[in-house]
């Protein structure tokens, strides 16, 4: 299958036939609570699996809603007259958001996706047709030009990006490689000004189409790769990037492959974002990062990390080489294609990683903070349990949590007043009828869902705090009660309270 190239696209200098088309949307209840309703909850997420039979099979009748279905999301001709009793048509004829088909039918030029924001905004994210979620099956089927310039909607990534970003106010805002404009929506709303990136031209037409429709803020766009449109002088108070991440021989797909050799995309992003950050700023990305042989990965990441910055690096998955290009090949639609073709590309992956001593590759999450500590933080772990997303405010507190940690040194820390975590819980784990438990574990239901090992001590430690006594009182009326020497229980329950408060178990209290 080849294309000449991506259709042409509504026009982007027409706000206000872009929020008339936004209210028609709103009176049809297209939105991501009608759609639910409309469909139901099997059709709606086949629907997000790029599965349209369920919804079709929804649509069959005539109400408003079912015909924005039908056009905007099934992608299927509808009747002019149907439409006209929808929506204001011959301006979205005029402006290109419809085109003519047919005797006397229309068909959207674009995908509009119902989507919802973090605080139950009505949002509509635009597409390329037949590219809006799911991933992008097919795409590397449709010819160079088509397939490298195309331009995806909502999908896991970047609904991920969006729950951990830290929403705080700030003044300026910097989204790089902002494909359909999903995270400088976002970013619109908590910060005074939006500057959002992208090598693709037609995203950031795309981008912002996604935010007139939205009734959002126009952003600052700009044509270029990653940093290089932002001027030398320019900093940001927060920094986000889902990037082309998927680390591949070449650069077929403009959307997903970095281009750079290996993970050097990703950690190039990582390493120059702090010298745009502003003091205090966060910075946060999805990437992908090499597993090498006789490396250890978290060293590997440890490197990237920018002077000044603290880092919390979260792998979320890690997949062997094989499993890594099955994944991105069928994401492109390769394996419906040509067996040779098919086979060669594979082959072509494989030599890569074989060449560059890559055994695996891991995902997750990478966050730095701009901090004028002499001695920046930087957490690399491995966390691949459900969490509750969104986790923004969980991640903008772990790093408070790291400050009050760098500040108070064990005496200050006995003298420091705490509270237990919302919704913490204590397993005990051990042989059924054992006197006593082999060890403890408290849990959290809250943000990370973290579980860690305790002894009895610290058990009892954390679930005294309330707030109202010193930990060091606390661990006196510990070592009374267990008939241990309250000096030297002083002396070694510091490193793990130091623990529970850096994993969020334990909050300072004043």
């Amino acid at each position: 299958m080849t294309d000449s190239g991506p259709a042409p696209l509504p026009a982007s200098d027409r706000p206000d036939a872009a929020a008339r088309l936004r209210d028609a949307l709103l009176a049809a209840s297209f939105t991501a609570d009608g759609l639910l309703e409309l469909l139901g909850a099997p059709a709606y997420a086949a629907l997000a699996r790029s599965e349209t039979v369920p919804a079709l099979r929804a649509t069959r009748g005539d109400t408003p809603l079912e015909t924005l279905v039908r056009l905007f999301l099934l992608q299927q001709p509808v009747p002019y007259a149907r439409v006209a009793g929808v929506l204001p048509c011959e301006e979205a004829l005029e402006t290109g958001w419809l085109r003519r088909v047919g005797g006397d039918e229309v068909a959207a030029t674009v995908d509009v996706r119902p989507y919802g924001g973090l605080d139950g905004e009505d949002w509509f994210i635009v597409s390329d047709l037949g590219c809006a979620v799911g991933g992008a099956g097919g795409i590397g089927q449709r010819g160079r030009d088509a397939g490298t310039a195309v331009v995806l909607g909502v999908g896991g990534a970047s609904t991920t990006l969006a729950g951990i970003t830290v929403r705080t106010p700030v003044s300026s805002a910097l989204d790089l490689g902002t494909g359909s404009g999903i995270q400088a929506l976002h970013a619109a709303q908590h910060a005074t000004r939006v500057t959002a990136t992208d090598v693709n031209p037609r995203a950031l037409h795309i981008a912002a189409l996604t935010l007139a429709l939205s009734g959002s803020p126009a952003a600052d766009l700009r044509e270029g790769s990653l940093f290089e449109p932002v001027r030398d002088d320019e900093t940001f108070d927060l920094i986000v990037s889902n990037p082309p991440f998927v680390i591949s021989p070449g650069a077929r797909l403009t959307y997903r492959d970095g281009g750079m050799g290996g993970d050097d995309l990703c950690r190039s992003l990582v390493q120059q974002a702090g010298e745009r950050l502003n003091e205090g700023g966060f910075a946060q990305f999805l990437a992908n990062w090499q597993h090498v042989e006789g490396e250890d990965w978290q060293d590997r990441l440890r490197s990237w990390v920018p002077r000044g910055c603290d880092a919390w690096i979260v792998q979320r998955e890690v997949q062997d080489v094989t499993q890594y290009a099955e994944l991105w090949l069928r994401d492109s639609g390769d394996h419906r294609g040509d067996p040779a073709e098919y086979q060669a590309r594979y082959d072509a992956w494989l030599d890569e990683f074989e060449a560059r001593k890559v055994r695996a590759v891991g995902f997750g999450w990478i966050t730095l903070r701009r901090t004028g500590s002499a001695e920046p933080a930087i957490t690399v772990e491995e966390w691949p349990h459900p969490v509750e997303q969104p986790l923004g405010e969980a991640i903008r507190t772990h790093f408070e949590r790291l400050d009050y940690l760098r500040e108070h040194d064990d005496a200050a820390l006995l003298h420091s007043r705490f509270k237990l975590a919302a919704e913490v819980v204590q397993e005990q784990v051990g042989l059924p009828g054992a006197e006593d438990p082999e060890h403890v574990v408290l849990r959290q239901h809250r943000g990370m869902r973290r579980a860690t090992r305790v002894d009895t001590v610290g058990a009892g430690f954390a679930g005294v705090c309330d707030g109202t006594l010193s930990a060091g009182r606390i661990l006196d009326a510990i070592a009374q009660l267990v008939g241990e020497d309250p000096v030297a229980l002083r002396d070694r329950t510091p490193a793990q309270i130091r623990l529970l408060v850096e994993q969020g178990f334990l909050e300072p209290v004043g």
